[in-house]
């Protein structure tokens, strides 16, 4: 496989990550945390990108507070190529942000917009598909995106309706469909025309400013006003002053033309510390363990040493966490509502 010279890929790197409280914090979010392997998941996002991508066509969109952090967990990536945002403002900034910085070296140029934390296994499959996807995304003026095909009737993602096939897997997309309620979803599973939207985009940075153009154009200006080199000075006088929404919302809903190609690789947005047990071994009991934790009639439970010991005794269905200066204990059940603790938890543990 060749690489693409006019290729890039902008990964999006600036979530909190509350879920993954007391691991994850404001400058460690959970891209920054090993949770499956010697490696965190952003440099993942990276690695499984070689083949497809040239190393300096490959930037990462993070804030400040996690600026040290990504560069020390991407050393063999240039600082310049890891971009703080000043202000968090969503998906369609940072999509803007991703096409000007293309544009303003490449004209030319053909963009994945990927997020850091995604946790992919077949990276054979996804990089084939990726640079199948970058091919036909330079071709045309329509938008793409990934679909994954639905494993189970999730309400906690949005969807994909997929009309007509165009050949070579890809399909158009009718509609950008909100989280569903349970009965919906099931409905879209059994159906097979719809798929999880994963908040994978690709586009000719040409397609995308003309559709800034027709459907927001203080991003449309954004792009056109980026400048070539070092692009810190415009983006403290310019980045925060962009209206906080998301790309779905402001470019991808009404967009002329979208395409997608329903993902044949696996794929999980690692969302809570359930994904643990999904990709990590268990003992006889069903317990996930990670560092030196024991157990005494156990079962069903997830823990997560760093450090000191964990003993389980007795107990089952339990997220178990110890970390220095914070330990959780939560009910797998309960996992969704980590992130409404934040507000009782004092700011150093944050």
């Amino acid at each position: 496989m060749r690489e693409n010279k006019h290729a890039y890929v902008c990964i999006m790197a600036g979530g909190s990550g509350e879920r993954f409280w007391p691991m994850s914090r404001q400058h460690t979010p959970k891209h920054l945390l090993k949770l499956f392997s010697v490696r965190t998941l952003v440099e993942e996002t990276v690695r499984r990108l070689e083949g497809v991508v040239p190393l300096g066509n490959v930037f990462v969109l993070t804030n400040e507070a996690q600026l040290s952090g990504t560069r020390a967990a991407l050393p063999f990536l240039p600082p310049e190529q890891i971009i703080a945002e000043p202000a968090k403002r969503d998906t369609a900034p940072a999509a803007a942000l991703a096409t000007g910085l293309v544009r303003a070296r490449d004209p030319a140029g053909v963009l994945a917009l990927l997020p850091a934390d995604a946790l992919i296994k077949d990276t054979a499959t996804f990089a084939r598909q990726l640079a199948s996807v970058l091919q036909r995304a330079g071709r045309g003026e329509a938008l793409l995106t990934f679909a994954i095909k639905p494993t189970y009737p999730a309400t906690g993602f949005g969807y994909l309706e997929m009309a007509e096939s165009l050949g070579g897997g890809f399909r158009c997309v009718k509609r950008f469909v909100e989280k569903p309620d349970r009965p919906t979803a099931e409905r879209y599973m059994a159906g097979g025309n719809h798929a999880w939207n994963a908040g994978m985009f690709f586009w000719r940075v040409a397609a995308f400013l003309a559709e800034a153009e027709r459907q927001a154009p203080e991003l449309a200006a954004f792009i056109r006003d980026f400048p070539p080199g070092s692009p810190t000075a415009y983006l403290a006088q310019r980045f925060a002053a962009l209206t906080k929404i998301s790309v779905d919302y402001a470019i991808m809903e009404k967009a002329a033309a979208v395409e997608t190609v329903v993902a044949e690789f696996d794929w999980d947005d690692v969302g809570t510390w359930t994904a643990l047990a999904t990709h990590l071994p268990a003992d006889a009991q069903g317990n996930t363990v990670r560092g030196t934790v024991v157990t005494q009639d156990a079962a069903n439970n997830i823990a997560v040493s760093n450090g000191r010991i964990i003993a389980l005794c007795g107990v089952k269905d339990l997220v178990v966490v110890e970390t220095p200066d914070g330990v959780l204990v939560c009910h797998r059940d309960a996992v969704q509502d980590i992130k409404q603790l934040m507000p009782k938890l004092p700011p150093a543990v944050l």
